[in-house]
C-alpha cells in the first residue's frame, strides 16, 4: 500500500484525510502500519485521495 507515501505527498495529515474519506483515523493509522485493508476502505481512500485502487495498492497504472 502507498497511503502513507500518497497522503504525505498530497500534505495531508491523518485526521484531515479521516475526514475527508470518512474513514476513522485509527483505521488509517492500522492501514499504514499493516500494509493492507478492505475493498470498501480502500475505494474510499482512493476517492478521497484522487488516485485509482491501482495507484493506492502500488500497482503501475499502466
Amino acid at each position: 500500500m502507498n497511503l502513507k507515501e500518497i497522503r504525505n505527498k498530497k500534505g495531508l495529515s491523518v485526521p484531515k484525510l479521516a475526514k475527508i474519506s470518512n474513514v476513522p483515523r485509527r483505521t488509517i493509522q492500522e492501514i499504514e502500519s499493516r500494509q493492507d485493508c478492505r475493498i470498501s476502505t480502500a475505494l474510499k481512500l482512493a476517492a478521497a485521495l484522487n488516485v485509482t485502487l491501482d495507484e493506492l495498492a502500488g500497482k503501475s497504472s499502466q
